[in-house]
């Protein structure tokens, strides 16, 4: 396993995940959402589709990583070159309390973040989760073409079925 790519909704604890897996197996984790938003001397600025896969190429190029992220069209070479494709099918309901657990967070300083965690962005949080929710056969649709390299975990904290 050199390459893997977690992918999950907003709070399903795909970077929790990302940096346990990274340190575990020793590969180096990329944010995706970082890719898309990259921070330069200007500030953060999205990259076309097509600056997003140059990056995804370029680090590529260095052999192993792990990438975490909700799924984005931009992006979907990952799942071909990933070795292993890891979905995080964290229950609904946890999913919606870590999303205001960590609004709470951020408002209070105890937890950074690359946006503004305002009510418009909590929002949001909850429609894209609902939106995953009411998309979800389109994406399992999308995992049963890789189904021989996804592993389905309900939990971020078990690793044993990652790695033996």
């Amino acid at each position: 396993m050199n390459k893997v790519l977690i992918i999950g909704i907003v709070a399903s604890g795909k970077t929790t995940l990302a940096k346990r897996l990274s340190k575990k197996i020793n590969v180096p984790w990329y944010e995706l959402d970082s890719i898309v938003h990259h921070q330069s001397a200007t500030g953060r600025n999205k990259r076309t589709e097509d600056e997003q896969v140059e990056a995804i190429m370029d680090i590529d190029k260095d052999g192993n990583w792990i990438f975490e992220g909700t799924d984005r069209e931009s992006y979907q070479c990952l799942y071909e070159m990933a070795d292993t494709i890891i979905f995080l099918d964290t229950p609904l309901w946890k999913r919606k309390i870590r999303i205001f657990v960590r609004f709470l967070k951020q408002k209070l300083g105890v937890e950074s973040c690359q946006y503004k965690p305002d009510i418009t962005m909590l929002k949001m949080m909850y429609k894209w989760t609902l939106d995953f929710e009411s998309n979800r056969d389109k994406f399992e649709a999308k995992l049963q073409l890789y189904q021989n390299k996804v592993i389905r975990l309900y939990d971020n904290r078990d690793l044993s079925l990652i790695v033996k």
